[in-house]
């Protein structure tokens, strides 16, 4: 009997089973297929066939195809599609749907998006060689530069002619093809080129709303002048030359080339009537070229008095010609952007000694009144020899560098007074001023002061009288300074309350 009972329950179980699986089936094959469709995770409607609603985008955004030249065009971002199976039959009209999706007016296209990540604080290398992989640094995120194109081609192309601006074509294929020249006397190579950020490119639905690069020079212009606005051009005028029109329009001469690179150099010549950028250089993304350099750099020669009593008061004669000197600077430094930091020196060559220029002047009094007045001028160079001017009077990036750089000299090598006056400044700078560290200022003959910054060390103080060549401090890199060097900077007045800076060099030539 118990046999039985078992026998019955398990043909009862497999009975129910049966009838379930058959009752499901029957009634999941009536479940409809359907699309759930999102957009911005709000549910829009239902669709049978994704794909209607696609080829409507198609069809209904030529204008988008046209502009961009592309077969596709696709939903906004944020538009979701979920496959789903539902017993409700109500599914809507493929035009309902894309109402809805046109009102939000924001198609996409196929694309890539360029992140340049600044770089934060470094923990391995120094950035990515260019064409090599990436390096593993440490980013900024907030200060990431974006940027759309849409094929790779577009990048790639105004990446190169934006290296090419600062390296030189010639320079980036030499270096990338191993075929630079080698150094015979003097010139220079390129040891390393790298990006400071980190790049990286991501295959993208790109909003049509958004700045999408379809032009390499378009995209080259946003990343050497950080806008896509093109200034209105200058119209050359007759007695126009590169230095005037860089001059007045607070450029200097390279960054009017790096604008205009039909020329070659600062002395090509500007046709009347030709239209040049004005544009004011302002990378958005650094390149970084190390170079090993062996160049000649000129020492000035320094212009002395010497007194002959045989002679009357107002003789004055050169008796011996100033020559500058040479000497051969090998070292190694590195450039950003085309402007060069602070190097280290590996070796100086004498190749000229300089000789300075002697003035012979009399002193036999020619009048039975009146005293002997000297006002013929006499600078001595602030440093020692083996020098090289980095940075020049001129402007830089629409401001001007207000004095002249020199480096390649020991920290701590001496600073001399370049003639006799009074020190009126002897400090570390503070406030506005912080940027020039220790220095000191001095006022000499015919309202002439002379600036000294980013001393390492002063050995002056306010109110002490210094001839030509006192010792007043010792080389170096405090304030806002890249490397150890000096700025020296001359004013006619006193230095930021109404004096007038001028060129340094004018005073040796």
């Amino acid at each position: 009997m118990k046999g039985k009972i078992i026998s019955f329950l398990i043909v009862a179980i497999i009975s129910v089973g049966l009838f379930l699986s058959y009752f499901i089936d029957k009634n999941y094959n009536k479940a409809n297929k359907v699309y759930k469709i999102y957009l911005n995770g709000t549910k829009i409607g239902l669709l049978k066939d994704d794909n209607e609603l696609y080829d409507l985008i198609n069809e209904k955004q030529l204008e988008i195809k046209e502009k961009y030249n592309v077969d596709k065009v696709y939903p906004p971002n944020g538009f979701n599609i979920i496959k789903s199976y539902t017993y409700d039959d109500k599914v809507n009209d493929v035009d309902e749907i894309y109402k809805q999706i046109e009102d939000v007016d924001n198609f996409t296209i196929k694309g890539y998006t360029i992140t340049f990540h600044k770089k934060g604080e470094e923990t391995q290398s120094q950035g990515n060689d260019v064409g090599d992989d990436l390096n593993e640094v440490v980013y900024d995120s907030s200060e990431d530069i974006v940027v759309n194109v849409l094929d790779k081609d577009v990048f790639e192309e105004a990446l190169l002619n934006f290296v090419y601006s600062f390296v030189g074509e010639e320079n980036y294929k030499n270096y990338i093809n191993n075929t630079q020249s080698e150094i015979k006397d003097v010139g220079k190579i390129i040891q390393n080129l790298y990006f400071k950020e980190q790049i990286t490119i991501k295959e993208n639905l790109i909003s049509v709303k958004e700045k999408i690069y379809t032009d390499p020079k378009e995209l080259s212009q946003y990343l050497l002048f950080g806008s896509d606005k093109s200034e209105e051009p200058y119209v050359v005028k007759q007695g126009d030359t590169i230095a005037s029109v860089s001059d007045k329009h607070k450029l200097n001469t390279q960054e009017f080339l790096i604008a205009n690179p039909k020329y070659r150099n600062e002395d090509s010549l500007l046709t009347i009537g030709d239209s040049v950028s004005i544009a004011l250089i302002k990378p958005v993304i650094s390149i970084v070229a190390e170079m090993y350099s062996v160049e000649d750099v000129e020492q000035y020669f320094e212009k002395q008095v010497v007194y002959d009593d045989s002679k009357p008061s107002s003789y004055s004669k050169v008796t011996q010609s100033g020559i500058n000197g040479i000497t051969r600077l090998t070292q190694t430094y590195q450039a950003v952007n085309g402007e060069e930091g602070q190097g280290t020196v590996i070796n100086k060559e004498i190749i000229r000694e300089k000789v300075n220029q002697i003035t012979t002047k009399g002193k036999k009094p020619e009048y039975i009144y009146g005293n002997f007045v000297d006002t013929g001028g006499t600078w001595a160079w602030p440093t020692n020899s083996g020098y090289k001017i980095t940075s020049y009077f001129a402007w830089r990036w629409g401001k001007m560098h207000e004095g002249i750089d020199i480096a390649y000299l020991p920290k701590n090598s001496p600073i001399y007074a370049a003639g006799p006056g009074v020190v009126t400044a002897a400090q570390t700078g503070t406030g506005s001023f912080w940027s020039a560290g220790k220095y000191v200022i001095i006022k000499h003959d015919n309202n002439i002061y002379t600036l000294y910054a980013h001393l390492n060390a002063i050995s002056v103080y306010p109110g002490q009288t210094v001839t030509k060549g006192t010792v007043i401090g010792g080389m170096g890199e405090t304030g806002f300074a890249t490397g150890v060097h000096l700025h020296f900077s001359v004013f006619y007045g006193e230095p930021y309350h109404g004096g007038r800076v001028f060129n340094p060099l004018s005073l040796y030539r």
